[in-house]
C-alpha cells in the first residue's frame, strides 16, 4: 500500500475566536484525486492552507511529502504545491502580460534575488500552451476574461512544476461554458502531469467527474469521506447543507448546489 503524501492527524486550527478547523484528519496518497465540498465556512479553505504550509495548528500533526510540518518550515514546502484560488478582479491598467504573470509561479524556485533564465521561459511557454492561452501571451492580465484570467493561473501554478495541485473554488464566479472548460482542464492536468489533487468547492455541480474520493465537511469536521456515487445522496447532501430532501433534489435536477 503507497504511503499517503498528504497526513493529516486530529487538526485543529482557530482564527482568534474562531475554530475553523476541529479535529480533522486525513490522508491522501500519490496520484489520488479528492473533491472537497461543503457549505460555506466548513472549513475547506483551512484545510488548504494546512497542507500548503500555511496553517497554524493549535494542536495535532500535518505531514505532506514526507516532511513534518512546524513553525518556520513551510517555505520549502510550498515550493512543491501549487495553489489556484477563485478568480480575482484585475485592474486592466495592471502594468504585466500573461506571459510575464505566468512566470510567477517560477520565483518560488528561483529565489529572491534570481532572474528567470531561458529554461524558466520554456516551462513557462510550455505551460501556456497546455491550458490554451500561448495565443494571449504578449496580451494584458487584465484585459481577459474571467476564464482566461483562471487558465492563467493555472498556467502560473504549474510552471512551479508542483507535485501535489491545490484548487480552492476555481470555477466560482465564472459563467457556466467557462466553468465546464476549467474543469476538464483540470481533469486532463492531473491525469498528463501525474498530480495528486484537491479541488475544492461548495458547488455540487462544479465538483470534477474525475474524483476519485469526496470529503465532506461541515463546521470544521470531516462529516464524511469516500466514493462520490456512494456519499453523494440526496439524504447526505440534505444533512450535509440543512436542507429538505425535496429542495436538494430540485437542485441537482437544475445542476445547482450552492
Amino acid at each position: 500500500m503507497n504511503e499517503a503524501i498528504i497526513d493529516i492527524e486530529k487538526a485543529v486550527v482557530s482564527y482568534r475566536e474562531d475554530v475553523a478547523l476541529r479535529d480533522v484528519s486525513l490522508k491522501v496518497k500519490a496520484g489520488e484525486f479528492v473533491g472537497v465540498i461543503g457549505p460555506n465556512g466548513s472549513g475547506k479553505t483551512t484545510l488548504l492552507t494546512v497542507v500548503n504550509g500555511l496553517g497554524r495548528l493549535l494542536s495535532g500533526r500535518v505531514k505532506v511529502l514526507g516532511h513534518q510540518l512546524a513553525p518556520g518550515n513551510g517555505h520549502s514546502l510550498r515550493k512543491r504545491v501549487g495553489y489556484v484560488a477563485q478568480v480575482q478582479d484585475i485592474d486592466p491598467r495592471m502594468p504585466m502580460n500573461v506571459r510575464e504573470v505566468a512566470m510567477i509561479g517560477r520565483y518560488g524556485l528561483l529565489g529572491l534575488l534570481g532572474r528567470p533564465g531561458r529554461h524558466d521561459w520554456e516551462v513557462v511557454d510550455e505551460m501556456l500552451e497546455l491550458v490554451g492561452m500561448s495565443h494571449l501571451a504578449r496580451r494584458p492580465i487584465g484585459h481577459l476574461s474571467g476564464g482566461e484570467q483562471q487558465r492563467v493561473s493555472v498556467a502560473r501554478c504549474l510552471a512551479q512544476e508542483p507535485e501535489i495541485f491545490l484548487l480552492d473554488e476555481p470555477t466560482a464566479s465564472l459563467d457556466w461554458k467557462a466553468q465546464a472548460d476549467i474543469l476538464e482542464l483540470v481533469k486532463e492536468i492531473h491525469k498528463t502531469r501525474n498530480l495528486t489533487t484537491l479541488f475544492v468547492t461548495h458547488d455540487l455541480s462544479c465538483l470534477p467527474v474525475a474524483c476519485d474520493r469526496v470529503v465532506l465537511m461541515k463546521e470544521g469536521r470531516i462529516w464524511g469521506e469516500g466514493a462520490p456515487l456512494e456519499l453523494l445522496s440526496h439524504e447526505n447532501l440534505g444533512q450535509l447543507y440543512d436542507m429538505p430532501v425535496s429542495e436538494v433534489k430540485k437542485r441537482r435536477t437544475e445542476n445547482i448546489l450552492v
